[in-house]
């Protein structure tokens, strides 16, 4: 039996990420600040060892590392429009968390340290499916600050002898996922107005695509990371390698809840936002052994199951 840490724990991927690993056995130590997490995620999930505090402060990054074996930093502030309009908290909570937290287990001697980072690295890379060997080119102090962390993981593991690995996530959907802040999610936002029959909100002309891809997917992918002999060190694509437009997944959604096309109500495309996402997945298919197995509809058709429950 393993003793993980799963920094922002009390999130969306992170409450599931708790839950696989509780399920198989494991040792669990949770921190989150709260500040995106809730409580109720973690109510099911009693016999993990719960921290109450913000890895900005290097006293809890210490406190929290000692005596486990594998990291998975999920923590974060999510949001490309937040870090847009507050750069510095932003930058505080991705970057100088991340550095704490990197510092603290090469202090404690921790086997390895998988970081969530994420698609939006990448810019407006023209070239599609999005390969890790891609110059990155972000559009936001979020994407930035993630290539930071990513940076920062490598360094970290070249000069220091410290064991990571940083997964990029593109765009991650599934129960749990919170609809009702403004920097949700878009599948979130879409979940919300298909059930209550109002109009959403399209930035742009709803042609942009992205790579969704269920949280089941992605914590399948993000723990193999923490195992897999030869990722030490690289930064790999956890996705599901396909793409689908925002018109075609509202699309999608009023059909799988048996309701006619919904009118949208039409915004100005977001600063920072990319036009269009799809990963490679041949590195993650190659290190991790990793393979999707939840396809977009069965996705959607539990993630409104979910909500409607």
């Amino acid at each position: 039996m393993a003793t993980y840490l799963v920094t922002g724990g009390a999130g969306f991927i992170g409450s599931h990420v708790v839950e696989v690993l509780l399920t198989r056995g494991d040792a669990v130590r949770v921190v989150d600040n709260l500040s995106t997490g809730h409580r109720d995620n973690m109510a099911h999930l009693s016999d993990c060892d719960m921290t109450i505090g913000d890895l900005v402060d290097p006293a809890v990054a210490d406190e929290v590392a000692r005596g486990v074996d594998y990291v998975v930093h999920l923590a974060a502030l999510p949001s490309v429009p937040r870090s847009v309009s507050d750069p510095l908290s932003s930058n505080h909570a991705n970057v100088t968390a991340t550095l704490n937290l990197l510092e603290a287990s090469r202090r404690h001697a921790v086997k390895r340290v998988v970081f969530a980072s994420s698609s939006a690295v990448y810019g407006n890379v023209p070239t599609l499916p999005k390969h890790e060997d891609a110059v990155p080119a972000p559009l936001s102090p979020y994407a930035l600050q993630k290539l930071i962390g990513e940076q920062y993981c490598r360094l970290y593991f070249e000069l220091y002898g410290l064991d990571t690995v940083s997964v990029r996530y593109f765009n991650v959907f599934g129960p749990r996922q919170d609809p009702s802040s403004p920097y949700s999610s878009v599948i979130a936002l879409f979940a919300r107005s298909v059930i209550e029959r109002r109009a959403p909100t399209i930035y742009g002309d709803g042609e942009q695509t992205r790579d969704f891809t269920y949280v089941q997917d992605v914590v399948e992918g993000t723990l193999k990371a923490c195992l897999a002999t030869g990722a030490s060190g690289q930064v790999i694509n956890v996705a599901c390698g396909t793409r689908v437009s925002l018109n075609d997944l509202l699309a999608t959604m009023c059909r799988l809840s048996g309701s006619s096309m919904l009118d949208t109500e039409v915004g100005e495309p977001r600063p920072g936002d990319v036009r269009d996402s799809q990963a490679d997945i041949t590195r993650a298919r190659t290190l991790l052994d990793f393979e999707p197995a939840v396809c977009l509809e069965e996705g959607l058709r539990q993630t409104l199951d979910w909500y409607r429950s």
